[in-house]
């Protein structure tokens, strides 16, 4: 069985590399025949890449619970697959495919790391994928969200002060609301949506310098929010998503240079004025010397990615579980340590992949708004993936973030989900005057 493990993590490699280089191949060549080709071979990609990491699993621990599982979510993507071929033939099903692959990469190695949320985290994504075959079609069809800008900002403002009055405390950060004492979620990540869409709607008529200071005071007070919260890393991403999001809409280069600039400085002063982020950045300059307390958490994940190599352990190999909050912020570590270093760079490949599709997406689409809500929330998703990896890396300090579709965390699961139906929605314009079968059955006038 050792040998068939062995070979399994080559197998591995094997089918995401070439599931990274169709993914590639299909984002840039413009033949038909060549994109018909690659999206077929991602499917199959995709099923073989889910099949040998439960059949690996399974030989290990032997658990009819992980048939079960797999089953499962194999149904849910053979389900989605067929629903927007058939609703939604003119979208992306590209983007479409490296989603489910973000997600197939999640469940294996939630797996391996807790089975209880791995079983949490396919119920939530299965429903948000449910609930995402209607967004498209609502966002084509209801023209009139873009003209609730304010709607937007303020209700997003309002969702972080009730977090910071009510909310719980967690790692440092109070950004949790707990429902009926049920479940709890975290509201950051969907106001990440309600803030884009501000921004978007409030700059796609004007971005004369009055207006340009009534959505900049909208997103300060968003940004100031968080950071009350201690939420520093959901701060940053705001922050920096806004900047672009302002450049893009004023193309004036010096707006962009004040907002890095002002960046800066507010990154030095929340150095001064946080202890946990005096904290992270000591553990980021000398993890090694502080091994037993401020730097445990980054040497365990150099560690792990240290020991995976390009090829990695194995799942079940390695020790993954060493590393504090190693499902969650530093799930990377854990991908790294058992699948390798020639595995995590794909999966990089693919989200830069998957950024370049949404930017293609702003750009080729004329409508001012759609625009600049497929560029912000291109910004937002790259980011994020940038943070995650950067301080599992130490290439920056940690910021606490969760790499997208992967890591444990269900708000985030259902928020980016949405963002990925929304970019659907607006990604063939031309299909926006064309009645879709959702469309047919929720019928009428176009609403505006």
């Amino acid at each position: 069985m050792q040998f068939v493990i062995e070979l399994s993590k080559y197998l591995m490699l094997i089918i995401v590399g070439a599931f990274t280089y169709h993914s590639v191949r299909a984002s840039v060549n413009k033949n038909v025949n060549t994109h018909m080709k690659s999206h077929i071979w991602l499917i199959v990609f995709l099923f073989m890449f889910h099949f040998t990491g439960y059949f690996i699993m399974y030989l290990q621990i032997q658990s009819s619970r992980l048939l079960w599982l797999y089953v499962a979510e194999a149904l849910v993507f053979i389900l989605i697959i067929i629903l927007h071929r058939f609703i939604y033939p003119g979208k992306s099903r590209l983007l479409l495919i490296n989603m489910m692959m973000f997600l197939s990469i999640g469940y294996i190695i939630l797996t391996r790391l807790s089975f209880d949320k791995a079983v949490r985290q396919f119920i939530i994504s299965a429903a948000s994928l449910g609930i995402g075959v209607f967004i498209p079609v609502l966002i084509q069809r209801f023209k009139c969200i873009r003209k609730y800008g304010w709607v937007y900002g303020i209700s997003g403002i309002a969702f972080l002060v009730l977090v910071l009055l009510i909310g719980t405390e967690s790692y440092g950060a109070t950004s949790w609301l707990t429902v009926f004492g049920l479940f709890t979620f975290q509201p950051t990540e969907f106001v990440k949506l309600l803030y884009v869409l501000c921004i978007a709607s409030l700059f796609r008529n004007r971005n004369d310098f009055r207006i340009v200071c009534a959505v900049t005071a909208v997103a300060a007070v968003t940004v100031l929010a968080l950071v009350f919260q201690k939420d520093l890393g959901g701060a940053l991403i705001f922050f920096v998503t806004y900047i672009f999001m302002l450049y893009a809409s004023t193309e004036k280069p010096l707006y962009l240079l004040f907002g890095l600039a002002g960046g800066s400085a507010a990154s030095w002063i929340a150095y001064t004025l946080f202890d946990h982020v005096k904290v992270r950045v000591l553990a980021w300059r000398n993890p090694f010397g502080y091994i037993d307390k401020e730097g445990y958490q980054i040497s365990q994940s150099l560690f792990a990615i240290g020991t995976g190599g390009w090829f990695g352990m194995g799942l079940f190999q390695g020790l993954p579980t060493t590393i504090p909050v190693v499902d969650s912020d530093f799930i990377f570590s854990a991908i790294a340590e058992e699948f390798g270093g020639f595995f995590s760079l794909c999966l990089i490949l693919l989200y830069i992949n998957c950024f370049l599709i949404l930017i293609n997406v702003s750009l080729k689409t004329n409508d001012r708004f759609y625009s600049l809500l497929s560029m912000g929330f291109s910004v937002l998703f790259i980011f994020q993936v940038f943070l995650s990896v950067g301080g599992v890396i130490k290439f920056i300090p940690s910021t606490g973030v969760t790499l997208p579709l992967i890591s444990s965390g269900g708000s985030s699961i259902v928020a980016t989900v949405i963002m990925f139906m929304i970019i659907q929605g607006v990604h063939d314009e031309n299909s926006m005057e064309k009645p879709n079968k959702i469309g047919v059955i929720i019928g009428g006038e176009e609403h505006d």
